[in-house]
């Protein structure tokens, strides 16, 4: 999805106008995850964007979509861009924390 979203539209409220953008961008998440995984895949992973315009864009966290619509929001910004790429996702091992095991004894 690359599509630039108002967020002064006329006989609606701003509050409501972020709310219907927030929306929009959750039912694409959930649709996209719902799309059968390429083998190999473990998860969807999206890239997301968000600024004033295309060009002025910056990467952004999934997380921090709604976190960028409500900055924009805030200052008042005309409209806001938003791209979300879906890609697929490998999950990696980390190395588990030293710690010693719950069935030893401890000293004290």
């Amino acid at each position: 999805m690359r599509k630039p979203f108002p967020l002064e539209v006329p006989n609606h409220k701003p509050p409501r106008v972020v709310e219907a953008i927030k929306a929009e961008i959750r039912k694409y998440l959930k649709r996209e995850r719902r799309k059968t995984l390429p083998e190999g895949a473990d998860f969807w992973d999206f890239d997301c964007r968000a600024g004033k315009d295309a060009e002025s864009a910056e990467a952004v966290h999934v997380s921090e979509l709604t976190k960028s619509i409500d900055t924009a929001s805030l200052e008042n910004w005309p409209a806001i861009h938003i791209e979300i790429l879906a890609k697929e996702g490998h999950r990696t091992k980390t190395a588990a924390p030293e710690s010693p095991c719950l069935g030893e004894p401890t000293e004290g």
